[in-house]
């Protein structure tokens, strides 16, 4: 039992901490984005846009996945205490993040006219894209230490390394976008990634890595598992990107730009906002799971354990959401894109299904099945894209949010289905009564502000939140003892 309440108290712990450090990256970025909105206006943010996303396409296509793959591989040798073990593995992934980041560097610089021609339209970004290639092997390399402190499950560290990152990132590149304009974008690119290598490494060198002798052999044995995983999440990633342009570009012709804002608005919300929950519990839970992976029995465990802390934490939010969520749409935006808040309606029903598939999910990476991983991610973004497609020629808007829900109650039964079949996964009995009662909520909350009236929508919708903030707190506290740590910090 006291075994059961650490695991819990572990998820808490990191969903707390990294919940702080993606809500802190969030501001950084807005704050970010406004200042370059105003130093540089239109014309450089779209040039800032073209630059980041081409290099990112590039950074997807070489860097193997490491960032995801990696993780399970050290986490694993770190779960055995095996100090030779966890050395080797870490000189390997160090070796291969090398490799990729020099391939990142080398395709971006042979290709960098073909890249200008192909993002601006001319050659006049050539020298641009030169000197930014650099900055595929600086972030490789600081994602790779990145990597080394999450499979360690040195979290504190990765915690200050992310915030220090992006707060340094910020004041270092301002003073070149104020002096320079236009023409300091380039250097506030590789300046940021050099400061995020330096500030990442700082934070991995605290972590005691045995020197180890690897030889060729084994880095070739041992890359393999590496790379063809993460080959497979490269490619399930650029899948998944493809599908999101599909639909898009469907969106766009169909009903006009103004409707690809909303939906971009609507799912910023929704995928952004109440995702960073999704965020902050992998960084833990991915090398936690990938630790148990070889026992089915423990892997159940933590899975239904991740689950239930999952809703308990989402079901709060996602019912105030639902009630005010006109209010929240004009704090982050304006009034103008209150149309969107129909699609959110549907959408937030939809995170209670993707709560409980996004935490089976993970089995396939920790257990390196990487091949059913694959097809099972094309798979989910075909009915995704036949869905949505449906959805927006049928209902607009409102179509996309049911389209959101119904495949979110498809990849739950598709997931579920596989980690049955080749593992034995089952919910367990307290999962489906957490998730039920929590549901019924949202559901509830869905149908006052459907049907009912503001003012009075708010009035009877109050209620039901605090039921679902009670039931939460409840339950965690069986699991936490919430009242106990409470009181503790109160007397500190």
């Amino acid at each position: 039992m006291n075994e059961d309440k650490k695991s819990y108290r572990d998820i808490i712990k990191a969903t707390s901490l990294f919940g702080g450090v993606q809500v802190f990256n969030i501001i950084i970025a807005i704050v970010r984005s406004k200042i370059i909105a105003v130093l540089l206006g239109p014309a450089g943010m779209g040039i800032a846009g073209l630059l980041g996303s081409s290099l990112g396409l590039i950074s997807s296509l070489t860097n193997f996945g490491l960032g995801t793959s990696a993780v399970r591989d050290i986490a694993a040798a770190y779960e055995t205490g095996d100090q030779n073990r966890i050395s080797k593995v870490i000189s390997i992934f160090r070796r291969l993040v090398w490799l990729t980041g020099l391939l990142g560097a080398f395709v971006t610089l042979i290709f960098s006219k073909a890249l200008s021609n192909l993002t601006f339209g001319n050659t006049e970004y050539t020298v641009a894209f030169i000197w930014l290639s650099c900055t595929l092997l600086f972030n490789q390399l600081a994602s790779g230490q990145g990597v080394l402190l999450q499979g360690t499950r040195k979290l504190k560290y990765l915690a200050k390394a992310n915030m220090v990152g992006s707060f340094v990132g910020l004041f270092v590149t301002v003073p070149l976008y104020y002096y320079y304009g236009i023409d300091g974008i380039v250097p506030a690119m590789i300046m940021a990634s050099i400061f995020s290598l330096i500030i990442t490494w700082y934070f991995s060198r605290k972590v005691t890595i045995e020197k180890v002798k690897v030889t060729r052999k084994e880095t070739i044995y041992e890359s393999k598992g590496m790379l063809k995983m993460g080959f497979m999440l490269s490619l399930s990633g650029l899948i998944g990107v493809a599908a999101s342009y599909i639909v898009r570009i469907y969106i766009s012709n169909i009903g006009g730009v103004d409707d690809v804002g909303l939906y971009n608005a609507g799912f910023t919300i929704i995928g952004t906002y109440v995702g960073l929950i999704f965020s902050a519990m992998a960084t833990d839970y991915y090398p936690r799971l990938s630790g148990v992976a070889k026992d089915n029995r423990k892997a159940a465990l933590l899975i239904n354990q991740q689950a239930e802390v999952g809703i308990l934490i989402l079901a709060p939010i996602l019912t105030i959401f639902l009630i005010f969520i006109n209010w929240v749409i004009i704090i982050l935006y304006s009034t103008k894109f209150i149309e969107v808040s129909g699609m959110i309606h549907w959408a937030a029903l939809g995170m209670y299904f993707k709560a409980a598939s996004w935490s089976i999910g993970f089995i396939l990476l920790a257990k390196s099945a990487s091949t059913v991983f694959f097809w099972s991610e094309l798979i989910a973004n075909v009915y995704i894209i036949i869905f949505n497609l449906i959805g927006y020629k049928y209902l607009g808007l409102n179509g996309l949010g049911i389209s959101f829900l119904i495949s979110y109650i498809f990849s739950l039964i598709q997931i579920y289905f596989i980690a049955n079949y080749k593992y034995n996964f089952t919910f367990n009995l307290v999962f489906y009564k957490i998730f039920s009662f929590q549901l019924i909520l949202g559901i509830i909350s869905f149908l006052i502000i459907k049907f009912i009236p503001t003012p009075w929508a708010y009035i009877m919708g109050l209620p039901f939140i605090f039921v679902s903030c009670w039931y939460s707190f409840k339950e965690l506290d069986n699991r936490l003892n919430l009242k106990e740590i409470i009181s503790k910090f109160r007397k500190k």
